[in-house]
C-alpha cells in the first residue's frame, strides 16, 4: 500500500504521535510519504524578524499567504529548515528511515509561478503582484518512486521550482494530492486541527464521516477557511488516481491508526 500523510502546520497536530503511527506502518512494509505545513513556525518565525504574515482571501473565497520573497525567505526557513528537519528528527528516533526534502529539491514539484494574484480586500477587488506562489503542474514521481523503493520514506516540505528555477511557496494540502494522484496512492491522508469536515463549523457534533466524490463540489459551499483547500485537494487527489481521501483529526493519539479505522470524513 502506498500512503501519502499530510500533517498540518496550524498548532494543535501531534507530529509526535503521528511520527508514532507512521513507524508502526513502516515496519510493517507500507510505502508511506510525508507531506508536512509549517504555518504556524513561518508565522511566529516571520514576527520575530519583523515580516509579518499577511493572509489574503481570493475572489472564490479560498485564503492563502500573500509570499513577496522576504516572506519566501522566511517561510523556507521556517518550514523547510526547522519543521522539515525536526519532524525528520522524529521519524529517525522512532525507526524510520526518513529523508528530507522539499519539492524544489531535485524538480521533485514543478510550479507555474503566479506572479500576481487576485484578492478581495475590504470589499474591493484588488491584484497583488510580486508574488512567489505556484500551482503545481507535475511530479517528479521517478525521484520519489527511487526513495520509496531504496527504503527511504520521504518527508516533503512544500516549496516548488518554477520553469525559471525560481522556489515557490505551494499549498502543502494541495502539494500532498498531487503527490498522491501521481503515485496513484491507496489513501491520501490529510491531518488537521479538527475531526474531520464539519457541515456547521466549528460546531463539532456536525462531523461528516462519508463523503462521495460527487459532492466535494457542494462541500466547497460550508467548508470555512483553510478546510476549502483540503476538500479541493481531495478533489485533485481522487480525479488524478488516488483511491480514496481522508481528512481526519490530527490532535489525538495514534492520529493515524484512528484514521484509518474509520476516523474522520472518508470520501472516495
Amino acid at each position: 500500500m502506498t500512503l501519502v500523510i499530510k500533517l498540518g502546520g496550524t498548532e494543535g497536530v501531534d507530529f509526535a504521535a503521528a511520527c508514532e503511527d507512521i513507524a508502526v506502518l513502516v515496519a510493517a512494509g507500507e510505502r508511506v510519504v510525508v507531506v508536512h505545513g509549517g504555518s504556524a513556525e513561518a508565522n511566529a518565525l516571520g514576527e520575530a524578524v519583523g515580516i509579518p504574515p499577511r493572509f489574503v482571501t481570493s475572489p472564490s473565497g479560498f485564503t492563502s499567504r500573500y509570499t513577496d520573497r522576504p516572506t519566501l525567505e522566511v517561510f523556507a526557513a521556517a518550514v523547510n529548515g526547522k519543521v522539515n528537519t525536526l519532524l525528520v528528527e522524529q521519524l529517525q528516533r522512532a525507526g524510520v528511515n526518513a529523508l528530507g526534502l522539499s519539492g524544489l529539491d531535485g524538480r521533485l514539484l514543478q510550479a507555474k509561478r503566479k506572479g500576481s494574484i487576485r484578492i478581495v480586500e475590504n470589499g474591493k477587488r484588488k491584484i497583488l503582484r510580486g508574488d512567489y506562489t505556484g500551482k503545481i503542474q507535475a511530479v517528479n514521481t521517478a525521484l520519489l518512486e527511487a526513495l520509496l523503493g531504496a527504503g527511504y520514506t520521504p518527508v516533503v516540505a512544500p516549496l516548488a521550482v518554477s520553469e525559471q528555477g525560481e522556489a515557490l511557496n505551494v499549498d502543502a494540502d494541495r502539494a500532498a494530492a498531487m503527490i498522491a494522484a501521481a503515485l496513484r496512492a491507496e489513501t491520501l491522508l490529510l491531518l488537521t486541527a479538527a475531526p474531520g469536515l464539519l457541515r456547521a463549523f466549528p460546531d463539532e457534533s456536525t462531523l461528516i464521516r462519508h463523503l462521495s466524490a460527487a459532492q466535494l463540489e457542494s462541500a466547497l459551499d460550508y467548508a470555512q477557511g483553510r478546510m476549502k483547500k483540503k476538500v479541493l485537494g481531495a478533489q485533485e487527489a481522487l480525479q488524478g488516481g488516488a483511491q480514496r481521501v481522508i481528512i481526519a483529526d490530527g490532535r489525538i493519539a495514534h492520529p493515524v491508526t484512528a484514521a484509518l479505522s474509520g476516523g474522520g470524513t472518508h470520501i472516495q
